[in-house]
């Protein structure tokens, strides 16, 4: 199985609906909240080409974007391959 992360705050619609969608996809995930932690906000941005909103998510390493795009990856079959459901 990938190694998921993904950068929330406790009160974002959007971060519950991405989990939402690896939980339902069984997969596991570490959730890194920057809400109190500008060291944390900052090492997303960097590592996010400077996206500054939340969800940001990473699959393997590699950045997939925020919630409307990882359901677009759902959408289009990638997420399964990403995410290691499929070969």
């Amino acid at each position: 199985m990938a190694r998921v992360e993904i950068y929330t705050t406790t009160i974002c619609p959007y971060c519950v609906r991405a989990k939402s969608l690896l939980k339902r996809k069984g997969a596991a995930y570490e959730e890194i909240n920057i809400e109190r932690d500008d060291s944390l906000r900052q090492t997303m941005m960097d590592r996010a080409g400077g996206r500054q909103t939340v969800p940001q998510i990473f699959i393997d390493g590699r950045h997939v974007g925020g919630c409307d795009d990882l359901y677009a990856l759902d959408r289009n079959g990638e997420l399964d391959r990403l995410l290691g459901l499929v070969s």
